[in-house]
This record gives structure tokens, sequence and C-alpha cells, in this order.
């Protein structure tokens, strides 16, 4: 497997594992969590280094699927959670510098592990300065039970000024073919830093497989339900975009996902996507796209297409969190 650098020194797959879907927000799970731990398992054995979770993920019950399924390779693999929210009591973001190292105490236990390799802040907390949040990051790191500092869904000031007072790894944020809000001022910030970049939902929240249209029927507990981009109107409307990938992945003799995730992976040496799934038929179709290439006739191609996607990438009260 293909091997990619985030930050100073934190070698990855080049294709990571997104672990969330397996505890909560795309509809009942069939899997049993034996069937998850194997999925899991069976990620590290197709080459799969990087496994994203979060405490907020359950709660909690993602972590521990993680911890209890990677604690026999712990050595061989690269395990990233995240802080950032009051939970159980309020639920609101908290990143104060004690919630941190309550966090990470309780983190540690549930991956089953003596360090975290990658802890990111979930959310920018506007509550709490930045620079303390890296400060104590800093001190966690010092202590031995954090190896690497992470941001998510932080703008390029941000994480400008978290950088200045602990080097940031890597910056976790919604990227992809439909999704292109990095572009503009977060990549070229990366770039010039020299930081990591994990794009979470690159494959459009499945959009972009072929496997949803306009007349699919989500579970009641299927987080896309609420998403405006995932109105009946607004798939109907991108479904040009998806058209264009499929045809695209049948002239490659790949999959419309292998296509996106190429996409992705030919947008800078340093970006990581995170795909999430719950079925090992899918980790090996996703670790696939780390040997398509495509041509810049046909990467253009697929920029003009996405630049034109219908629809809110979250309600408007979701939107405020993800601005810090």
């Amino acid at each position: 497997m293909e091997t990619r650098t985030l930050g100073v020194g934190l070698v990855v797959s080049a294709i990571g594992l997104g672990c969330m879907g397996m505890s909560q927000s795309y509809g009942p799970n069939p899997g049993a969590r034996e069937d998850m731990i194997a999925v899991l398992r069976g990620a590290v054995d197709a080459g799969v280094t990087l496994f994203d979770t979060a405490e907020v993920y359950g709660p909690f019950v993602n972590e521990e699927l993680v911890g209890e399924a990677l604690e026999p390779v712990r050595d061989q693999i690269v395990i990233a959670t995240k802080f950032g929210f009051d939970i159980p009591r309020s639920g609101r973001m908290n990143s104060r510098p004690e919630h941190i190292r309550e966090v990470v105490d309780a983190s540690l236990r549930r991956l089953r592990t003596e360090a975290i390799d990658l802890f990111y802040q979930h959310r920018v907390d506007p509550d709490v300065p930045i620079e303390d949040v890296a400060g104590t990051v800093a001190e966690l790191v010092a202590a031995g039970k954090v190896r690497h500092f992470g941001l998510s869904e932080a703008s390029a000031a941000t994480i400008r000024r978290a950088h200045a007072v602990f080097p940031v790894t890597a910056v976790q944020s919604e990227y992809s073919l439909w999704t292109r809000d990095p572009e503009a001022e977060v990549l070229p910030a990366l770039d010039e830093l020299g930081i990591g970049f994990v794009p979470f939902s690159p494959l459009g929240r499945g959009f972009l497989t072929g496997s949803i249209d306009a007349s699919t029927a989500f579970a009641d507990d299927d987080m896309r339900r609420g998403l405006p981009r995932f109105t009946e109107e607004n798939r109907a409307a991108n479904a040009a975009l998806v058209a264009h990938v499929t045809e695209l992945a049948a002239a490659k003799h790949a999959t419309p996902g292998q296509v996106a995730l190429a996409w992705l992976l030919a947008q800078r040496p340093w970006i990581v996507p995170i795909p999430g799934t719950r079925r090992m038929s899918r980790i090996h179709e996703n670790l696939g796209a780390a040997e398509l290439e495509l041509t810049p006739g046909e990467l253009d191609a697929l920029d003009a297409l996405a630049a034109h996607v219908h629809g809110a990438r979250y309600p408007e009260s979701m939107q405020r969190a993800v601005n810090g």
C-alpha cells in the first residue's frame, strides 16, 4: 500500500478508514460488533494504517470498538481521535484545558493504548483561545499521552495561530468533488506550513459512489435526511456530476468511488482521505483508488462539473459550528 506523510513524520497509508459509521449516523448497522471488529482487522491486513474515531461517535462506543479491534495490532497502525465536546454533560463545545486533560485519559482507556497518535480538536471552540488549546496538547505530547496535534474544520487563520504555538500535523475537514470549501484558503495555508490534510466524507457521504439517487429513501436515523444537499430536488440536480463520474469510471475499468478518491489523491501529495464503510469489499475497492491515475484532462473535466453543486452542505445552524 502506498504511504503518505502528514506533517513532519507521521507516515500513514494513502487511504485511511473513517470508523464513525460503524456506530452511528448512517442508519441501522446490519453487522454485529464482532463483524465490525473483523472489518477493522481486515482493513489492517489489506494495508490500511490510519484509523479515525472520536469520543463523540456513539458517544464513546466507537472508540471502544476501535480499541478492542486494533489492540492486537497496535504497533502496526495509527489511531486518530478527537476532543472538543462536553460529553455526556451538555454536549456543547468544550475545549477548556482541564477538559482536554480529562478527555485524553478517558480516550486512552477506551482505545487500550498508551498514547494517541493524532489528537484532533473536533471543532474550534469560540470560547477558548486556540493558543490555549495548542498549548494544552503540547503538554500532553510532552507527557507522552499524545504524539501529534490536529485540527478539524478550522479556518486558515485559526490553523496559523495554533501552528505558531505547537506544530499542527494534520487538519481534517470535509473535502470531495462536491465539497470544495478548503481550496480557497485552507489548502494553501497547509501547503505553506507543511501540514497534512485528511478529508472526511471523501465520497460525498455516499453520493459520489452512484448508489444514491433522487428516489433513495433514508432511514429515520440517517443523518443525510437533514442535510440540504440530500433533498430529493438537490439529488436530482446533482445527478449530472455522478453520471460523469460513472462514465469515466467505466472507461477506466474502475468504480465511481475510486474515481472520486483518485481525484482527491491527485490534488496534493499530503492528502489522505478517510472513507468510511462497514464492508471489507468496499475497503478493497477504496484502496484500489491509490493505483488509479487520472489524466490532466480528466481532472479538469471533473473540476468543471463539480463547480456547480446544488444544495448547502449543512443546515445553517450546523454550518455556524464549522466556520472556526
